[in-house]
């Protein structure tokens, strides 16, 4: 059972492995990065609070959408690492690139990036960025981040939960099993950062992950035989659009 002290150190935890935030050392007993995970949409609201600070600073100094857009996309890359659009564009080279699994892993493993890769991110950017400039308004774009941020981090716990591991070594073979108590947490507080769409657009944007969700479970299955860390940010990139462009549809 979970005490205020163990939900803390989770907190911890969440922020230390998804975020480049300067935080200082700290020892962390008998919890692990399973354990912990179900924090990925609070360390979410982080990555959207921070990204609407940036916006609306823009906004305030007369800048117009665009350039504001650009600073908020740039300051979640900044906080986050590049974690998943790292895990975005090694999958696209993966999936695209080889031809048998053992290739498709191979590719996925090299650090260099290919043109399946650079023309993912530069899509992915573009998306994101086209989104939030629709919405255009401080107000909206907040909830918009919000959403985007927490829902497409809830799906995280969900897909380690219920594909097996591609690879029996790598980041994802080495957190450890999630449990559905970790999913069910996630996915609460997911469907909280939904609702700031409002009910009629947290029910659209529910659905739209859930089709997501079941259709790249489907491709990494096909293609990979299960999930590794750089499907999961792929994952968690893919939702991120989708729930901004959910937003864009409903907000703007």
């Amino acid at each position: 059972m979970s005490t205020p002290g163990t939900i803390f150190d989770d907190i911890r935890i969440g922020l230390v492995f998804f975020t480049r935030l300067p935080l200082p050392h700290f020892e962390v007993k008998d919890r692990s990065f399973a354990d912990a995970i179900w924090t990925a949409p609070l360390v979410g609201f982080a990555v959207a609070l921070l990204a609407w600070l940036v916006f609306a600073a823009g906004n305030a100094l007369g800048l117009a959408e665009g350039p504001s857009a650009a600073l908020a996309i740039a300051a979640t890359m900044l906080v986050t690492g590049c974690l998943h659009e790292d895990g975005l564009s090694d999958t696209a080279d993966g999936f695209g690139g080889g031809r048998t699994r053992e290739r498709k892993l191979e590719i996925m493993r090299d650090s260099r990036i290919g043109s399946y890769g650079a023309a993912a991110l530069v899509l992915a950017i573009l998306a994101r960025w086209s989104a939030i400039v629709e919405i255009e308004d401080p107000a909206p774009v907040f909830a918009a981040l919000v959403a985007a941020h927490v829902g497409s981090r809830a799906l995280i716990p969900a897909f380690m939960r219920h594909l097996p591991q591609a690879r029996v070594d790598g980041l994802a073979a080495g957190v450890g099993a999630v449990t559905d108590g970790v999913v069910i947490a996630a996915l609460a507080i997911g469907a909280v950062g939904l609702l700031f769409l409002g009910l009629k657009g947290a029910v659209v944007a529910a659905l739209c992950l859930a089709i997501l969700f079941f259709a790249f479970r489907k491709l990494s299955l096909a293609q990979i035989g299960g999930q590794s860390g750089d499907t999961i940010g792929a994952l968690q990139q893919l939702a991120e659009i989708a729930l901004l462009f959910v937003a864009s549809a409903i907000l703007a």
